[in-house]
């Protein structure tokens, strides 16, 4: 559902060269929130902050994530490895907040990866 509603928000946007990595982004960062949190809720903003489009996702994980290396046949463990190559690719970078509940991540809406 994520998915669906960054590409149909973004198309309408005119930012059709972000939708499949800003798809995929939104989809590992809501992942994390499922897999990870405690909370009931998940929260999923996108916001465009001058020429960068600000994608976060707030769900009550304790603690800050951080990129893993997986190994080769694992199945699992390479969402924010993949979140931060993309950020990376259109001119952006990712986070979380001090606490640990929102991680975001920006793209540039004018880049071509």
């Amino acid at each position: 559902m994520a998915r669906k509603l960054i590409a149909t928000r973004l198309r309408h946007c005119g930012l059709e060269a972000l939708v499949d990595d800003a798809a995929l982004i939104v989809s590992e960062l809501v992942t994390n929130a499922i897999q990870h949190g405690d909370g009931d809720q998940i929260t999923m903003t996108m916001t465009l902050q001058g020429s960068f489009l600000r994608l976060a996702v707030h769900g009550e994980t304790p603690g800050r994530p951080v990129v893993r290396k997986a190994p080769e046949d694992a199945e699992c463990g390479r969402g924010l490895f993949l979140v931060d190559c993309l950020a990376a690719a259109h001119g952006g970078t990712w986070g979380t907040e001090q606490n640990g509940t929102t991680t975001w991540c920006t793209l540039a809406v004018d880049s071509r990866p």
